[in-house]
């Protein structure tokens, strides 16, 4: 056992887990609290809520001592929070407690970002999805690649563009500081397939689109998103800031996959900053914001927030992925949404896109610490009259 989830004679670490126990009572409050906000809600409705809010903090409470959660988690339903808490730490060597406004990496969960900042650019008739690349980025290195392959297929991820992790990526994280390092770095290599045969995730698919984003914006990815995305839906705890820079709420990541048998620091796994693939930090609360946002058509018109959510190639049963979102059934509710997942960082966003719940599970464990909770969620959710916003 690790920190001090779990306290025993010889370990017994009272602070640790007096501010665990303080974080997780936090949750209680904001439950208790949203219940009087509003309308008076239907017996029934206030009863199932209560169960689903009893059962997921025992879920949260068992997988905190047992060592397979440490995060947060947001629960939202037609804009009033159901459940909202924290549990675990966030440094681990400083005994500091994650709260609901620890900020922790998200991984590919930032892919629907840069597809927002795409769409953003195909809706002001800047980017055309049917072009080829080589028509924004001219002097692309592979000549085959760059005439064949347009932003439809790596949003995706039908572009046979491969992926970034690797040697390659470990003998250089450190000097790949900006999208043009990574264009560098494998520009050169060629098609998987042809584009449009199969459906392959490409994280290099979406350095590509960050690629576009900063041709045709004249600024940074990192600027054009923050100005664009994240300001926008109010998302002011989310960035990009390098590793070596101080962020004061950022949680420290921690990894199985390093050492066999040790809880570790994933600080030698992750690269210089994130990138238009992933690998950014934000809270549950600006994730929420976002998904907000997006359904309220405050980033996209209606046309296009429809064309960004909707399924396009099928990944599996009742699922499909649509422009750097999933969109799939649960439970005969629509949810769309990403995850993201590496050493030390674990996150999931469902929303429904037409109004009702959203869901946010951010972790600094590995997968799958933050997706089994999201599957925990979803299969519980209390039923609503509305039959789940469609």
């Amino acid at each position: 056992m690790v920190g001090c989830m779990k306290r025993s004679a010889s370990s017994p670490c009272p602070r640790r887990r007096s501010s665990m126990r303080i974080v997780a009572a936090l949750a209680l409050l904001v439950c208790a609290a949203c219940a009087a906000d509003g309308p008076a809600a239907p017996a029934a409705q206030t009863s199932a809520d209560s169960a689903f809010v009893t059962a997921l903090r025992a879920r949260l409470e068992a997988a905190m001592q047992t060592g397979e959660f440490s995060g947060a988690v947001l629960v939202v339903r037609d804009g009033r929070t159901l459940f909202e808490g924290a549990y675990g730490l966030a440094d681990r060597e400083r005994g500091l407690p994650n709260t609901p406004l620890t900020q922790f990496r998200v991984g590919s969960m930032n892919k629907m970002m840069t597809a927002v900042a795409a769409l953003q650019l195909a809706q002001a008739g800047t980017l055309r999805l049917d072009a080829p690349l080589g028509t924004y980025l001219r002097d692309y290195p592979n000549a085959e690649l760059a005439s064949t392959v347009t932003a439809h297929h790596l949003l995706t991820h039908t572009g046979g563009t491969g992926d970034i992790f690797g040697p390659e990526f470990m003998a250089h994280r450190l000097e790949l500081r900006a999208t043009s390092d990574y264009l560098q770095l494998y520009g050169t290599r060629g098609l998987q397939f042809a584009p449009g045969a199969q459906h392959v995730y490409s994280n290099y698919g979406f350095i590509l689109l960050g690629a576009l984003i900063e041709q045709l914006s004249g600024k940074s990815y990192y600027d054009h998103v923050a100005a664009r995305v994240l300001a926008p839906a109010g998302m002011m705890a989310t960035g990009f800031a390098p590793e070596d820079s101080l962020v004061p709420g950022r949680s420290v990541g921690y990894t199985r996959q390093l050492v066999p048998g040790a809880l570790v620091s994933s600080a030698p796994t992750l690269p210089y900053r994130g990138t238009p693939a992933g690998g950014g930090y934000s809270t549950v609360g600006d994730v929420a914001r976002f998904a907000a946002a997006v359904r309220e058509r405050r980033l996209l018109d209606s046309a296009h927030t429809t064309l960004l959510l909707a399924g396009k190639v099928a990944v599996g049963q009742g699922a499909q992925y649509a422009y750097g979102f999933f969109d799939r059934v649960v439970g005969g509710r629509r949810f769309v949404g990403h995850s993201g997942g590496a050493a030390g960082m674990s996150g999931v966003l469902e929303f429904e896109p037409n109004g009702g719940y959203v869901v946010v599970v951010l972790s600094n464990f590995d997968s799958p610490a933050a997706t089994q909770l999201a599957t925990f969620i979803l299969d519980r959710l209390p039923a609503t009259p509305a039959g789940g916003g469609n």
